[in-house]
């Protein structure tokens, strides 16, 4: 769930679990779930809907020497990998929908940050830009080892964050790309002092998942109600002492880790050698140094309309679009990408 792109659109977006090594049959969602009583009513168009459809399949990939467990979602067969990092609350399934589209011309890849969605660590609450990075560095090696396919990152909000620095670290030998979404310095660093506020006066607490999953739409974080089927039970856990659903990822607790997602994003991103592509939901996002680096051709930008701040979810066939426009106009993978029918993107 994210804040409002009104407001805040570019920061840590919202949801919260326990630190510590998480037992993993009490993760997921579902694992806990109590007998629906017959007097809470809900509608069926708020159902969870599962993930399979969408991605192909799924894995927990376990960190050599370590108690670090990534949970990935995984789509495609064929092409270049597609490496998409969520935003602060949400969780890989945030790009379901656009992995079912995606998925026919390159491969996706969707991990679960530490302290979200099913992944599980030693310490959850470490969300250090540092950490975060070495995760996602930890997860693509011991995927593919030594030969990594062309790998083009996406990231929105704080995973943009994570996405960026990466690149600008140059820790991925075979990285291609980098696509951010909707996640600029200045705007991100401005909106800070709102942060809390916004994270303690949100609805922390529901009776079931469709309630959860209605507020999330109802509320406007959402705007597509089957992407937030989809995605948002993966946001939640069961409290048991409390007898309902609350937020997997406990982002107020994180605040020390706040700035230094977002201090020096724009000059890193610059910085980065690959293909770069940033997508908006509005061009009142794009601060100086990006203005700037735009009109210099340093990067391609594209500003997304009718859309909230999950570009990916909110419109999944635009963004998909977007994507694979921009894999086959810079020949990312073995052979390219060709993308027929599909118009050039204009900046």
């Amino acid at each position: 769930m994210e804040l409002s792109s009104s407001n805040l659109g570019s920061l840590p977006e919202d949801v919260s679990e326990d630190q510590g090594l998480p037992q993993r049959n009490l993760i997921s969602v579902f694992a806990s779930k109590p007998q629906r009583s017959k007097n809470i009513y809900f509608s069926q168009k708020y159902l969870p809907q599962d993930w399979l459809g969408y991605f192909d399949r799924e894995d927990d990939i376990s960190i050599p020497n370590s108690n670090e467990v990534f949970h990935v979602y995984m789509a495609g067969k064929e092409g270049p990998v597609v490496f998409c990092l969520h935003g602060g609350g949400y969780s890989g399934l945030s790009f379901a929908l656009s992995a079912g589209i995606i998925k026919k011309k390159a491969r996706v890849v969707a991990m679960d940050f530490r302290g979200h969605g099913k992944s599980s660590s030693e310490n959850d609450l470490d969300l250090s830009i540092e950490t975060m990075c070495n995760d996602v560095v930890a997860v693509i090696k011991t995927m593919y080892g030594d030969s990594p396919p062309a790998i083009v990152l996406v990231g929105h909000s704080m995973g943009g964050s994570v996405a960026v620095h990466v690149a600008a670290k140059r820790a991925l030998p075979s990285l291609a790309g980098l696509v951010v979404v909707d996640v600029v310095e200045g705007t991100a660093m401005a909106s800070l002092i709102h942060m809390q506020k916004i994270l303690s006066n949100r609805m922390k607490h529901f009776s079931s998942v469709e309630k959860a999953i209605e507020w999330s739409v109802k509320g406007g974080s959402m705007r597509n109600i089957e992407s937030a089927r989809v995605s948002i039970p993966s946001t939640l856990t069961y409290d048991d002492s409390k007898k309902c659903y609350t937020y997997r990822a406990k982002l107020e607790k994180t605040e020390q880790y706040w700035k230094s997602w977002y201090e020096g994003l724009s000059e890193k991103f610059l910085s980065c050698s690959v293909p770069k592509l940033l997508l908006l939901a509005g061009a009142d996002r794009l601060d100086k140094t990006l203005t700037i680096g735009q009109m210099q051709g340093k990067f391609q930008m594209v500003v997304v309309r009718n859309t909230g701040h999950a570009i990916q979810e909110d419109t999944p066939e635009e963004f998909s679009s977007l994507i694979l426009n921009f894999l086959s106009r810079n020949r990312i993978g073995p052979n390219g990408v060709e993308i027929p029918g599909i118009c050039k993107l204009q900046h």
